[in-house]
């Protein structure tokens, strides 16, 4: 059950958060500042690469190491290919985890490792192994680790991860929260603007930093439920299940990354999708028993000693489309005719990383408190 009195309590809400989740979200653009400029001292903004790579290879444990992935994958785009190195192993444990690389992997590959922990032998194997093969290595994890002396080893680049002082717990570090996203992604967009793959200058960095201020002004714990985007949409998702549905380029990986923070962080399930496929492989959904319209007797529930039904929200997160072509009145059709709510949020205007950066931040927010409020 979620306590929505706590999402304008901002002592209680401070006081519940004891993984330091709120703080991190609320010091994003910190952290990408702190970022970038560990980056430029690690040497990124002075280097001169021969050429951009064939194919870049990621590395890296937990969601956030996914989702930067995914980030990157998508500014990127289809012309240079960014392949994520899926761990094996028995157990999520550091020491359990092993990658590999394809075995393709050569002088002309780039292998990124992003890590908030650092001490993973596996981690440690595939920087020598890529030194064997010829292939540059560049690293984001918590200086002082093991990591650190593979990557110097394999005569690679080791950038160190910004942290806050009350991350020093590994628990936290490897948790989905938002100033670990930031930590890892920042000095890898700095990496992938210095190789050509995509535009990300230091001017441009400032600029996410701004917004991410700016959403956290908006969506901080002093700002009351009805005019706070992250509460509100926390407050609409109490006792609902997420059918998160993306449009636009950067909403992909925005809408994947907050399904992935709601399971991590508030124990939630959620579906993602992008429009306009979406329509199709969710239509049955919303027409069964998880529509709201579907257990006509809940009027009638005892809404203290009986729990809620289960029952699907719409959360259409949206970037600006090329063109003018847009599926989103089709999908609000689709949605209202099976009695299913709708919540929206799009980004104000700007670059494709800042509007990037709104869409994460405010879901990221959003995944913070219905994780504080239910008492996850």
């Amino acid at each position: 059950m979620l306590d929505e009195s706590l999402l304008d309590t901002p002592e209680a809400l401070s006081e519940a958060d004891r993984r330091g989740l709120l703080r991190g979200a609320a010091e994003a653009g910190a952290r990408v500042r702190t970022a970038a400029r560990h980056s430029a001292e690690a040497g990124v903004n002075d280097l001169k690469p021969d050429g951009r790579p064939r194919a870049v290879l990621i590395a890296g444990p937990g969601a956030a190491a996914v989702c930067v992935a995914d980030l990157l994958g998508t500014l990127a785009g289809p012309g240079s290919p960014v392949i994520r190195l899926a761990p094996t192993g028995v157990a999520p444990a550091a020491g359990a985890l092993r990658w590999e690389l394809p075995g393709w992997t050569g002088s002309v590959d780039l292998l990124l490792i992003a890590t908030p922990d650092g001490t993973e032998p596996g981690l440690s194997l595939l920087a020598d192994q890529a030194y064997r093969r010829g292939c540059a290595v560049v690293a984001v994890a918590p200086a002082g680790t093991p990591l650190t002396e593979a990557v110097e080893g394999a005569h690679g680049l080791f950038v160190p991860l910004a942290t806050a002082p009350y991350e020093q717990d590994e628990q936290q570090l490897t948790a989905s929260a938002p100033g670990v996203l930031w930590a890892l992604f920042t000095p890898l967009l700095a990496i992938l603007d210095r190789v050509g793959l995509l535009a990300a200058p230091p001017d441009a960095l400032e600029k996410v930093a701004d917004r991410l201020d700016h959403i956290a002004e908006r969506c901080g714990p002093a700002i009351a439920t009805y005019s706070n985007p992250a509460k509100t949409l926390a407050a609409e998702l109490a006792d609902a299940l997420p059918v998160i549905w993306t449009e636009g380029v950067s909403a992909g990986p925005a809408g994947r990354r907050f399904a992935a923070a709601l399971a991590e962080l508030s124990g939630r399930p959620a579906l993602v999708a992008e429009l306009p496929e979406a329509l199709a492989s969710h239509s049955a959904l919303l027409a069964g028993p998880l529509a709201a319209s579907a257990d006509p007797d809940d009027f009638f529930r005892d809404r203290v000693e009986e729990p809620p039904a289960l029952h699907a929200r719409v959360v259409l997160l949206r970037d600006r489309p090329l063109g003018g072509l847009t599926a989103a009145p089709a999908a609000r059709d689709l949605a209202l005719s099976h009695d299913t709510p709708i919540s929206e949020l799009e980004p104000e205007e700007g670059a494709e990383l800042e509007t990037l950066a709104e869409l994460i931040a405010i879901t990221d927010f959003a995944a913070v408190y219905l994780a504080l409020a239910s008492g996850a």
